[in-house]
């Protein structure tokens, strides 16, 4: 396309942020993809220790101001007196919402997936309150004319409860990466693999007494938790209490390539997240035909895994999750089976895909079209002669 755009992204973190995840992979790839492209993009997000205040970063110039919540108030400030100034602004509402249509001009509402069941996992029960009315009451009203964003259709069937109208929706998926093509071998013992931040309501401790059940039919199993958080010490903790610690190695974080050939050898990889937008990991795993088990309840998890095709879906708790886990290990038909389709259903994601999409919708959003007629969502996505349902 040869209209180029300045495009404004609010964000709460950014990729380099100690507590990044899969939002902002989804954030950076968008953003470099459209730079790129020639389009002027600017982030603007929290700081935190360490960070350097103003970077262009493969041609996204970053801006860190305020600390975990007053990045809300001073992006909303730099609007109104005019300092940021864009063709589009993204508002990414990661729980909080940035309120841009207050400052007017162009607005896009990016969310990844509404947070009910989270706030008082993140925030404490007093705080959750608050948290829930910015979300459920506040946003939808001051976004309501707004064009909205998802990155499954769960999240979008979540909003339309929440009154937000499904015509001015588009689903655009995550992408994947593209990964140098070098065969590794499965572990030689069954291995479950952990994969994401290491805080609370990611419950990895689901993960470890799930373990802990099958260890007595299962003597060689074996768990990789790869991810690093503040969490981090209470999980060696209660792997300890569970009895199985020495079945579980803690990577910490770990480099891109590494992250790949951990996915690559394990077996399945176990999803105990309270809610995902769309679970990244996901495919992410998918590219290396390893399978995952996720829970039915977990938002977008139900859209990214295909049950019983690509990986398999369970009702909540430990017992069910070991349970399904179980089935994988001890089935290597069925193993087989899932590591076939679920690659197959991963290579239709690609982020150049996104980036086109999300192009078109931000042109069509700049030329002033309503917000019920921006073009902008994502193909379906296909498995055999079945399609998912936007929302």
């Amino acid at each position: 396309m040869s209209r180029h755009l300045r495009v404004l992204f609010l964000s709460w973190r950014d990729q380099h942020h100690p507590e990044a995840g899969g939002a902002e992979k989804y954030l950076v790839e968008v953003a470099e993809g459209l730079a790129r492209r020639g389009h002027q993009v600017t982030v603007r997000t929290a700081a935190y220790p360490g960070a350097i205040r103003d970077e262009v970063v493969h041609g996204v110039a970053y801006s860190r101001r305020g600390g975990r919540f007053g990045v809300f108030p001073r992006a909303l400030a730099s609007r109104l007196v005019g300092r940021l100034r864009a063709d589009v602004v993204v508002d990414i509402q990661n729980g909080v919402p940035f309120l841009s249509p207050l400052a007017g001009g162009r607005v896009i509402n990016l969310v990844h997936h509404v947070h009910r069941e989270q706030w008082p996992v993140v925030v404490g029960k007093k705080a959750a309150g608050i948290g829930w009315w910015l979300e459920s009451e506040v946003a939808p009203r001051v976004y309501r004319r707004v064009p909205y964003v998802v990155v499954s259709p769960s999240t979008g069937r979540e909003l339309a409860g929440l009154g937000v109208d499904a015509d001015r929706m588009s689903v655009i998926y995550n992408g994947t990466d593209v990964v140098k093509d070098e065969h590794i071998e499965r572990s030689a013992t069954p291995q479950i693999i952990v994969l994401g931040r290491l805080v609370p309501h990611k419950r990895v401790e689901l993960a470890i007494d799930a373990l802990a059940l099958l260890a007595p039919a299962h003597p060689d199993l074996s768990m990789l938790v790869v991810g690093s958080g503040w969490w981090g010490h209470r999980l060696e903790e209660y792997a300890e209490s569970a009895g199985v610690r020495d079945r579980i190695t803690f990577t910490d974080h770990v480099s891109e390539a590494e992250k790949h050939r951990l996915l690559a050898q394990a077996w399945v990889q176990a999803l105990p997240s309270l809610k995902e937008g769309w679970g990244l990991v996901v495919v992410e795993a998918g590219v290396h035909g390893t399978p995952t088990v996720g829970f039915y309840e977990a938002g977008g998890v139900q859209d990214s895994i295909r049950d019983g095709e690509t990986g398999l879906l369970c009702e909540e708790g430990a017992p069910a999750l070991a349970v399904a886990l179980g089935r994988i290990i001890d089935d290597a038909e069925l193993r087989e089976k899932l590591s076939r389709q679920v690659q197959e259903w991963v290579a239709q994601f690609r982020w150049d895909q996104t980036v086109d999409v999300w192009e078109r919708l931000l042109i069509g959003a700049d030329e002033g079209a309503a917000a019920e007629d921006v073009d902008g969502s994502s193909p379906e996505p296909e498995f055999g002669h079945n399609k998912t349902h936007g929302p």
